[in-house]
């Protein structure tokens, strides 16, 4: 094989790999929808629909659910067919480095670490505030000094609950994917019982009238409001890491990637529709949009509930998304990526070194980093991951080495290609801080991969 920075693996070598992995083989489709709810559905729901309705979209938030949803189906549809088609562990690094060669592969999975990690860290610490604010309504007060990231100007110095939360998430992973799955769908229903619990509540406290002017900001206001409530949906590629835990994952794949996001979609117009008929759109720029609500008609034990399921759903979200990057580092050191103890996996089959070591690393974060202007980071790296998935289907068609039977996105090529359009110009949306940053993060990792990965490949050594 030619030395080459563009050398691809073969389907045949990635099904090989599969057949002989180490992982166990014990999620069915149910549990992928679980663990697609379980990452998408937290702050989209409790937090993103009242600023974006106050500012944004108005009651037809809806629309810009349900748009943002479609973009997401897109991509979606394009994880489906290539997660059935290549049903390995790794998500968009390895259909990169069957599609596009390993440099492309490294980049998407340097920029998917990211993005798993800072989400992590970001929904560790919004848990810590939920925590807190949860904690002071029972008169427990947290000291100032260790329940904020480092800011001596504001007395914090190291957020101990996000820092707590995220190593007792690490301690159930170390179980195995079934035992966490299992934990997961507990708190998954304990997240929809509340969400449901608001829907049947508010639905009789709706006036209608507080949904006129239906759409304030215009059509751009429901476009501008979906560029936003994208990301409410980020963490159904996460569920794509599962695909060598999965049992048939041909017909599994695809309805737990684009089940969660039906399910997640339908969640998220509910509670929108019934919250701008509650509040009116215009008092809703509020940081706990779905309590605030309850708080408005005087539901005060209801507020408390969403209060509990909104720390309840958190934790979820930290589950998957430490799931999905635990997996990503697997598979980089199974390919030679990374050093090989990231793919050493214990008596559950469970790789337990690398969980704990990216465990500790979002923990650092969480706990002394102020994440607030590196939030962007997340969505730069997701959207490239959409991209190169979206495009990745067009050449994946081509291999005619590929077992038929797999889900096939409809209306090829158009499908596709739209999805990765939609994505790149979202990409061109984020700020310029945002591009600098993630070139300095890019650059880092074309260090690393040169240093040390480049040579020592598994591709190389054949």
């Amino acid at each position: 094989m030619k030395h080459t920075l563009f050398r691809r693996k073969s389907i045949s070598q990635l099904l090989k790999a599969s057949g002989e992995a180490k992982l166990k083989r014990t999620l069915g489709s149910f549990d992928l929808v679980m663990l697609g709810v379980g990452a998408i559905i937290g702050t989209g729901i409790f937090i993103l629909p009242g600023t974006v309705a106050a500012t944004y979209s108005g009651p037809s938030i809806i629309f810009s659910f349900i748009i943002a949803g479609i973009a997401c189906a897109l991509a979606g549809m394009c994880y489906s067919e290539f997660s059935s088609s290549v049903p390995v562990t790794g998500s968009a690094y390895t259909y990169g480095y069957v599609v596009f060669g390993e440099i492309i592969a490294w980049l998407v999975a340097w920029a998917l670490v990211l993005e798993y990690g800072l989400a992590a860290a970001s929904v560790a610490t919004g848990w810590s505030s939920y925590l807190t604010t949860l904690l002071e309504g029972f008169n427990i007060s947290l000291p100032t000094a260790i329940s904020g990231p480092f800011n001596p100007a504001e007395g914090t110095y190291i957020n101990v609950p996000a820092i707590g939360i995220i190593l007792v998430i690490a301690f159930v992973l170390t179980f195995g994917i079934q035992e966490s799955a299992k934990l997961n769908k507990i708190m998954v229903f304990v997240k929809v019982g509340v969400i449901l619990l608001f829907i049947v509540v508010g639905i009789f406290y709706v006036q209608p009238e507080n949904w006129q002017p239906f759409m304030p900001f215009g059509v751009n206001g429901v476009f501008s409001g979906a560029a936003i409530l994208f990301f409410a949906y980020l963490g159904f590629d996460a569920v794509s890491s599962a695909a060598e835990e999965v049992k048939n994952p041909q017909r599994n794949m695809p309805i737990g990637i684009i089940g969660s996001l039906f399910v997640c979609t339908l969640l998220y117009v509910a509670v929108s529709l019934i919250l701008t008929g509650i509040v009116p759109y215009n008092n809703l720029n509020v940081s706990d949009p779905v309590s605030f609500a309850m708080q408005f008609i005087n539901q005060d034990w209801v507020a408390g509930m969403i209060s509990l399921g909104a720390i309840v759903g958190m934790m979820t979200v930290i589950l998957v998304l430490i799931y999905g990057g635990t997996r990503l580092l697997y598979a980089l050191g199974r390919d030679g990526l990374l050093p090989k103890w990231m793919s050493d996996v214990d008596k559950n089959q469970t790789p337990v070194k690398n969980t704990w070591f990216f465990a500790i690393l979002i923990a650092i974060c969480a706990g002394f980093i102020p994440l607030s202007k590196l939030a962007e980071l997340v969505n730069m790296g997701t959207l490239l991951a959409f991209t190169i998935v979206s495009i990745g289907i067009i050449y994946l068609r081509k291999d005619k080495t590929i077992p038929d039977g797999g889900f096939k996105v409809p209306f090829f090529p158009v499908l596709p290609i739209v999805s990765f359009l939609f994505c790149f110009f979202l990409i061109t949306q984020l700020s310029l801080e945002t591009w600098i940053t993630s070139s300095i993060w890019f650059a880092v990792g074309l260090l690393f991969y040169f240093g040390y990965g480049k040579n020592h490949s598994l591709l190389n050594r054949d």
